[in-house]
């Protein structure tokens, strides 16, 4: 049998890990491929206004323990997914649907998915809740 060195590459914070996150990871994974994650540095949220509750290196470890997720790399800048996609010979880039149309392209180089959200769950509303 003959192993496939593509993957399925998705983005984001990943902080406050809820089911709305599993649900992705889960689709993602459906999808047949090994599942690698651009996670967002610490210093890369400060650039898009956002501040984690947990540490890179926490959420790295979380996702790093989740089925299928087989690589967890650090998301620096907006403009790296072109590199990502072709140094991890990705096949999918996976992202909710509040990203719709905003990496079409890069469709040339991989097929893009915008999964729907999970409604009612985001780190946002927990961090507001917890506050």
């Amino acid at each position: 049998m003959e192993i496939s060195t593509q993957c399925t590459l998705t983005y984001g914070t990943f902080d406050v890990l809820h089911y709305g996150h599993i649900r992705l990871l889960m689709k993602a994974s459906a999808l047949g491929l090994p599942v690698r994650i651009g996670l967002s540095t610490d210093e890369f949220n400060i650039l898009k206004n956002k501040k984690a509750m947990l540490k890179y290196e926490a959420r790295k470890e979380i996702l790093l323990n989740i089925k299928n997720v087989v690589s967890v790399f650090p998301e620096e800048t907006w403009d790296q997914k072109r590199n990502d996609i072709l140094k991890y010979n990705a096949k999918y880039l996976i992202m909710g649907d509040d990203w719709e149309s905003k990496f079409d392209h890069l469709s040339p180089l991989v097929e893009i998915r915008y999964f729907e959200r999970t409604p009612y769950i985001s780190s946002s509303e927990i961090r507001e809740i917890r506050n």
